[in-house]
């Protein structure tokens, strides 16, 4: 069993950077697929890039594709996510995620484990 903690939040203007990480204890993530959420205040857990077992394959969701990059060091047990360009409306929770199969998936109920968020803030 694998658990999560995410850290590098913050606060930032329109158009700064922050990068998130994401470590692993337990388990090493070359056994997970792993995914990014947000959640606003007062909206549903929303679907931000996920990245397949072997690490070969990464999705991004179209309204983050261009700006948002994630990536894994397998010697850190750990995944990032690189924001750029950021915008106000990416102001939320984040949250990494784990699930033992091979594929990617979109879905939060698909994800076993989860860790326990970073708030980011985009002020304008």
């Amino acid at each position: 069993q694998v658990q999560l903690v995410e850290s590098g939040g913050g606060s930032v203007q329109t158009g700064g950077s922050l990068r998130l990480s994401c470590a692993a204890s337990g388990s090493t993530l070359s056994n997970y697929a792993t995914g990014w959420f947000r959640q606003a205040p007062g909206m549903e857990r929303e679907f931000v890039v996920a990245m397949s077992m072997s690490g070969a394959t990464i999705y991004y969701a179209d309204s983050v594709k261009g700006r948002f990059t994630m990536s894994r060091d397998v010697a850190k047990n750990t995944v990032f996510l690189q924001m750029n360009s950021l915008k106000p409306e990416d102001t939320a929770v984040y949250f990494c995620a784990a699930h033992a199969y091979t594929w990617i998936t979109t879905n939060t109920f698909e994800y076993d484990y989860w860790g326990q968020g970073t708030q980011v803030t985009v002020s304008s």
